[in-house]
């Protein structure tokens, strides 16, 4: 089961809709989508990390009781983008995935992580530098996630 939580930018707090769909549909309306992980419930953790980042242009790791996790979620509305977001705390195997990300990350915490055309960009400090400095968007546009 997918669960999508749709939400307009200007509209708070998100509304949650269960869809009986196997996947979302990417509407340029939809804020985000939030998928339950377990589908391939004996696939290794690095392996599901390695499926799931590539399986859209922006894909986000994140934990739904994060405030860092809902700070970025708003970011990429803001800008129009429409990420994947893994809510990893509801999923019963979200664990093994958090592990695998703070190893891959060398951090304590491991979310908020995005990937961005399958390529790592980091935790929320690598996405508001990328921000700040000008190449966020670059990078939007290369993955197809923004096309202005």
């Amino acid at each position: 089961m997918v669960l999508a939580l749709q939400a307009w930018c200007l509209r708070s707090p998100p509304t949650l809709k269960v869809w009986k769909s196997s996947h979302a549909s990417h509407h340029p309306s939809t804020l985000h989508h939030v998928r339950h992980i377990s589908e391939a419930a004996a696939e290794d953790p690095w392996q599901r990390v390695v499926r799931l980042a590539s399986g859209s242009a922006i894909v986000i790791f994140s934990v739904s009781t994060c405030c860092m996790c809902h700070a970025l979620k708003r970011l990429f509305c803001g800008m129009g983008v429409n990420p994947t977001v893994f809510e990893l705390d509801q999923d019963p195997r979200g664990k093994e995935i958090e592990r695998a990300l703070m190893l891959l990350l060398g951090v304590g915490s491991a979310v908020p992580v995005v990937f961005i055309g399958g390529k790592l960009v980091g935790a929320m400090d690598r996405v508001m530098a990328s921000h700040i400095n000008g190449t966020l968007v670059p990078l939007l546009k290369e993955a197809g996630a923004l096309w202005l």
